[in-house]
């Protein structure tokens, strides 16, 4: 008879037990990501099929922003549960930049494609073609910066913005590829999802994913938001503002959405712009104090 060690049928203390438990729970969130983006690319193709001339609100189109969305959402709490649970390692941070390649590079470029350029491209008064090929460059540089954008946040540690900010607060290196995702996601939420089909429109739209490309391999500031800590009590007034948000969602998402989306995109140019602007004045203001005194 065949007798195992002892050391094999022995049981995992349930301290150990509980500490594989807490590292899978992180490891679950990023698996739901990239089922997120998984699916945000099948509608997408899905919504590609209909026909030019029936456009309208499209169901495939809005289920791939919706998915993206709620990626955007599940991203920010493997993180935050995964420094909790103090389970962080290089694993799950591999495998969590795979994922977002996959649910904020790949799957977000092919949406605005579709949505933004696929049905516009024949009303342009270009050949289609080009506008197509422009549209196949653009969706492409948006995937290509976020990778850039990923890889460069991996190997940086302590990576301080060109325009530094207040010490007690955490910034990021440029425009995260989440928050460009979920601004293309709003933005065909916002729209019930009806692709566009005027050659304008899809120029303005390339343009718009132009900057974002710009944004995240930028090195301009952008709030972490990582100083707020999940378990930490919070005011009367915070309770008021989330519950007014959640009832803002509920009632008018669509709007709400792309109205946060945008103010986190454009806080970054704001912030660059206004210190440029008070650089530019300074000197004028500093030779006028010299010429009074």
């Amino acid at each position: 008879m065949l007798r195992l060690p002892k050391r094999w049928l022995r049981r995992p203390e349930p301290s150990l037990r509980r500490r594989r438990a807490a590292y899978v729970l992180p490891t679950l969130f990023t698996a739901g990501n990239i089922f997120l983006g998984f699916l945000s690319i099948v509608k997408s193709l899905q919504g590609s099929l209909l026909a030019s001339g029936t456009l309208g609100p499209n169901p495939h189109l809005e289920m791939a922003a919706k998915a993206i969305g709620v990626a955007v959402v599940m991203d920010g709490l493997d993180g935050r549960i995964a420094r909790l649970t103090h389970t962080v390692s290089e694993f799950g941070r591999e495998l969590d930049s795979l994922a977002d390649v996959i649910t904020f590079g790949i799957a977000p470029a092919i949406l605005a494609f579709v949505w933004g350029v696929q049905f516009a491209a024949t009303n342009a008064p270009i050949p289609p073609e080009h506008l197509t090929r422009a549209g196949y460059f653009v969706a492409f540089l948006y995937l290509l910066c976020g990778a850039v954008r990923l890889a460069r946040f991996n190997i940086q540690i302590n990576p301080v913005p060109k325009n530094p900010g207040r010490p007690d607060r955490k910034y990021f290196v440029g425009l995260p590829i989440p928050g460009a995702a979920a601004l293309v996601a709003a933005v065909v939420y916002a729209s019930d999802a009806t692709p566009l089909d005027h050659w304008l429109w899809a120029v303005a739209w390339m343009l718009l994913l132009g900057l974002l490309s710009f944004l995240m391999v930028s090195t301009w500031r952008y709030r972490s938001f990582k100083e707020f800590a999940l378990l930490r009590p919070r005011s009367p007034l915070s309770v008021v503002f989330c519950g007014s948000l959640i009832y803002l969602l509920w009632y008018y998402s669509q709007p709400v959405l792309l109205g946060m989306a945008g103010a986190y995109v454009g806080s970054g140019l704001v912030v660059r712009i206004g210190g440029a602007l008070r650089r530019w004045f300074r000197p004028t203001e500093t030779g006028a104090e010299a010429q009074g005194g």
